[in-house]
């Protein structure tokens, strides 16, 4: 498996030879890159201080130890907030006043998977721009390390979830009052990571006191495979009929993207994750809203309700982000049950998210079943295609995109054709080589028989 590198971070499986995979001598390499790349961004003799936090993976002991020595042979000084979420870094960065922070976490892949997300002064992800330069640094391993008396500090900070959720319920939409009131019955899967961890403490503080937590020992051995899809879900389907719950919560191991279960055990969607707290923002504050292109149309739909602009990006958090601040958007995101609430911090972000649904849900007395009725109806198909060493995606994009020129395409992030009443998007992955094929129509048929016939049609354009 080779190495990926992207604006997703440098990730890979655990093992093998440098260069293939993310090995130890991987590791020193691209987090040096990084320091020295922080270090040229400052004045000279300006400390420069990283945060470093990992999720539940099995690796993320040994990963974090040889990230934070290669940042301390640097000269630079480490706050370790060991296990926590990527959100969390992204806002201790902010609140520590740190240069910038490292979150080790492969995100939904599975459990031999780790990867570095690197993050600037602001909490938010490098651009496209900046991590070119650290992997150019990477690869020439140009790097500068101090001597013994130069050393950076490595300190251990436990508090930086307690205070992010803090400033969670600090948000002015998220109403205390109201969810206790609702008394809301709650099963969450955190499927064996550092939702373990944040979740119940953030239940507490937000006055949730009939919870269960499936899937709650932080051992890095995922129950499941990690991305929160409805295939993937269905112990906690079952749990919430089980219980007799009024919703199931989902998150990924690194608790920044989110979906919900209805009461009777089926998919809110994680595609009405943004949908959903859009709606209860744009309620009370005017504005305009963004995703990026593989999102479902209903974000659309809701933000026009309220007299808003919809405005879409290319795939990717820092893509998202970018067009956020481009257009001034009250709330953005990503179809995958990413929600980026601008007022906290622009990342995606599972915490928030729970202390908005759950508000707005409390607020409106209906059941989650109810919720979703309430939103337009779009189903979509997500299916992916490995991608084999030398296949070039590009040029099969391009042939598709030849034979559907008579309708609506748009080439910025792969290929994405709209027809009528159904769009496709194919793109490469940023994590994983693989070609996504991305579809969305007005029943779920239709999705599906959508999809079909591109992977089909990929299929034909790849060697026997």
């Amino acid at each position: 498996m080779a190495l990926i590198k992207s604006i997703s971070g440098i990730r890979g499986t655990i093992g093998g030879a440098p260069g293939d995979n993310l090995t130890p001598i991987d590791m020193v390499k691209f987090a040096a890159a990084y320091g020295k790349w922080l270090k040229s961004s400052v004045p000279n003799n300006e400390t420069v201080t990283v945060v470093v936090g990992r999720d539940g993976r099995v690796s993320g002991q040994m990963v974090k130890q040889i990230i934070t020595a290669t940042l301390s042979s640097l000269g630079i000084n480490v706050i370790d907030t060991d296990y926590s979420t990527t959100p969390t870094v992204e806002m201790a960065v902010k609140f520590l006043g740190a240069t910038g922070g490292i979150i080790l976490t492969a995100s939904h892949n599975p459990k031999e998977w780790n990867a570095l997300k690197l993050l600037n002064e602001k909490g938010e992800f490098i651009s496209g721009e900046e991590g070119a330069l650290i992997l150019k640094y990477a690869e020439q391993e140009d790097f500068d390390f101090v001597s013994v008396d130069e050393l950076g500090t490595i300190v251990e900070d436990d508090t930086t979830i307690d205070t992010h959720i803090i400033h969670v319920l600090q948000h002015d939409l998220v109403d205390v009052e109201a969810i206790e009131k609702a008394n809301f019955n709650i099963v969450a899967d955190v499927v064996n990571s550092t939702g373990a961890i944040a979740l119940p403490k953030l239940f507490k503080a937000l006055g949730v006191s009939n919870y269960t937590i499936i899937n709650e020992e932080n051992t890095g051995h995922f129950a499941h495979n990690p991305e929160p899809l409805p295939q993937h879900l269905v112990q906690l389907s079952e749990a919430v009929v089980e219980r007799k719950a009024d919703l199931g919560i989902a998150v990924d191991p690194d608790v920044d993207r989110l979906c919900f279960v209805c009461e009777d055990g089926t998919m809110f969607g994680e595609e009405y994750t943004l949908v959903a707290v859009a709606d209860y923002i744009l309620t009370h504050r005017k504005g305009d809203t963004v995703s990026n292109m593989s999102s479902t149309r209903a974000l659309r739909d809701v933000t026009e309700k309220h007299g808003g602009s919809y405005y879409a990006s290319a795939v990717g958090e820092v893509n998202v982000v970018n067009k956020m601040k481009e257009v001034e958007a009250v709330i953005g995101g990503e179809g995958n049950g990413g929600v980026i609430v601008p007022e906290l911090h622009y990342g995606r972000d599972a915490l928030i998210g729970i202390g908005l649904f759950l508000s707005h849900l409390a607020k409106t007395g209906l059941s989650v079943k109810e919720l979703r009725a309430s939103y337009p109806s779009y189903f979509m198909s997500k299916q992916k295609i490995d991608l084999h060493a030398g296949v070039d995606a590009k040029a099969i994009f391009a042939a598709i995109a030849k034979e559907f020129e008579n309708e609506k395409v748009n080439t910025e992030d792969g290929l994405k054709i709209d027809f009528a009443t159904e769009w496709v998007q194919l793109r490469t992955s940023n994590t994983e080589p693989i070609i996504r094929v991305y579809t969305e129509s007005k029943s779920e048929e239709g999705a599906t028989a959508l999809a079909n016939k591109f992977v089909q049609k990929i299929k034909g354009h790849l060697p026997a």
